[in-house]
């Protein structure tokens, strides 16, 4: 699907912000995004997806400790 990629809008308040409201076919993913201003641009783009090792490090540790499991002998197996 091909989409201009420019529209007019328009710029509002809202209490102390300055807001707009981002048109559907600019629509991004997720709740998040990373705004940044490169000279008289303003760039707004999607929050990039953490990494598992960043997820796994924001987990609270565990207080529970592991159930005791008895370490049977393997069943014999017929070949």
């Amino acid at each position: 699907m091909v989409m201009n990629s420019e529209r007019h809008v328009r710029l509002f308040r809202l209490g102390r912000n300055q807001a707009v409201r981002i048109p559907r076919e600019f629509e991004l993913p997720g709740h998040d995004a990373v705004m940044r201003k490169d000279d008289n641009r303003l760039i707004i783009e999607p929050m990039p997806k953490k990494s598992l090792l960043a997820v796994l490090a924001s987990l609270e540790p565990l207080d529970e400790g592991f159930p005791v499991i008895e370490d049977l002998p393997p069943e014999p197996v017929e070949l």
